[in-house]
């Protein structure tokens, strides 16, 4: 994409709205712009990350067995009255009623939708267990919705529901989704801490939190330091194996937010113990019965008998995660975008526009690149050029000037050291395998 045409309006000077990093780089950066309270339209820039991580999240779940469909927005109140969550959700919920006066609601979330959904199509044991998940827009209407996409009242989300026959089984299904999780994030270069957590208003008797570490993260963790440093990105996984070992170890380490922090157990760890900020971006309950029963989701067992099913949901923000991921990789300049994520890989800059030599070497490298460079092509100063680049944080940034393409040689720049080399246009392409 040539920048001289790219929708990408950025600002030099950070909005007096944004109270944290990442609304305010991404507001800077042109990623998104507020349409109404806590609502935002997300441009293009922002729109492709968005993708990006939708796109991982949706790769790992598929991976871990589990299977996409898609849900609307707006359910039937009904639903909500048979689980009787339709009282007791409170004015976070947006209720609407429609030209028939039908009491509807803009999704929070979907257990009693999926819920209908299976009790309607699966009648047999044999047919368990199922885990459904889709990626759709949700809608809680938060007092003070404030952080950018960090704290929305409309924002996207991956929610997934188990179904298992009995709690062994749906212990396998947590198990599945809890590791699904680690992958997840780590696949986009983050940290993931899974701190033991209250239900909620979603009930249950067993939930994880995923927490990330940054600098200007929300809450007070407390983690040991042999967790920070385990490295899960190579990590083999068989989702068809136990997999009660691997969540063993990842729970078996001392690791909980402010709330449930125990001082002694600090003492005793001394300077094995981290404080850190975290940053929550995923949630993952087990709930048994608890929706099942009161709407009838019920199967044939082995022996005849009606089984009311076990149950668990997992959600992953996923517009969140864009904001998470940048409280984790930012400095002064800018954005650090992790390359699985990046809305583009490389970053390419003519210091001379209508130089001839500079317009042939980025013409070539453009069209090498393909789709995934952003060429800046403007007429434009030099820092102008090198700090819009920086600010949006493409991963590599290429760099053509007159005096280097005199020689052969062209710049390349690694937005997250910072690392500077001088190589041919050849040695380029060959770096990037293009």
């Amino acid at each position: 994409m040539r920048l001289s045409a790219y929708f990408l309006p950025t600002l030099k000077e950070n909005p007096a709205e944004a109270q944290i990093v990442s609304h305010r780089l991404m507001l800077r950066a042109g990623m998104i712009r507020q349409t109404a309270a806590g609502i935002y339209t997300w441009l293009p820039l922002g729109w492709r990350v968005l993708r990006k991580v939708e796109q991982i999240v949706r790769e790992e779940q598929d991976r871990a067995g589990a299977q996409e469909l898609l849900m609307p927005t707006i359910q039937a109140a009904e639903l909500w009255k048979e689980s009787g969550r339709y009282d007791d959700y409170g004015k976070e919920m947006l209720r609407i009623t429609d030209r028939h006066d039908r009491e509807m609601l803009f999704g929070p979330t979907n257990e009693e939708m999926i819920t209908s959904i299976f009790r309607d199509n699966v009648k047999r044991y044999r047919d368990l267990p199922k885990i459904l998940y889709h990626i759709q827009w949700k809608f809680r209407d938060e007092v003070r919705p404030r952080f950018g996409v960090m704290r929305g009242r409309e924002f996207l989300m991956k929610d997934a529901y188990s179904f298992d026959l009995d709690k062994a089984a749906a212990r396998r299904s947590y198990n599945r989704m809890f590791i699904s999780y680690m992958k997840t994030f780590a696949r986009m270069g983050l940290k993931a801490i899974p701190m033991r957590a209250d239900t909620g208003p979603i009930g249950g008797d067993l939930s994880h939190e995923f927490h990330i570490l940054a600098e200007t993260g929300e809450s007070a963790v407390f983690v040991h330091k042999d967790f920070i440093e385990t490295d899960w990105r190579n990590r083999d996984v068989d989702y068809d194996g136990d997999l009660q070992p691997m969540v063993d170890e990842l729970t078996g380490t001392y690791a909980v937010t402010e709330e449930k922090h125990d001082p002694a157990v600090a003492a005793a760890l001394g300077d094995n113990l981290v404080s850190a900020r975290g940053i929550e971006v995923g949630h993952i309950f087990n709930f048994g019965t608890k929706y099942s029963k009161a709407m009838n989701a019920v199967v044939a067992g082995p022996n005849g008998e009606n089984v009311t099913v076990e149950m668990g949901s997992y959600g992953i923000g996923v517009s969140r995660l864009v904001g998470a991921l940048i409280e984790a990789y930012h400095d002064d300049a800018g954005i650090i975008w992790p390359e699985a994520v990046a809305p583009f890989k490389v970053g390419l800059i003519n210091l001379k526009k209508g130089d001839p030599r500079c317009d042939a070497a980025c013409e070539t490298l453009y069209r090498a690149f393909g789709s995934d460079v952003l060429y800046d092509n403007r007429d434009d100063r030099a820092g102008v050029k090198f700090a819009d680049m920086d600010l949006i944080g493409l991963p590599w940034q290429v760099i053509v000037g007159p005096k280097g393409i005199a020689g052969g040689k062209v710049e390349l720049k690694s937005r997250q050291t910072g690392d500077r080399q001088e190589l041919s246009l050849e040695a380029v392409l060959e770096r990037f395998g293009v």
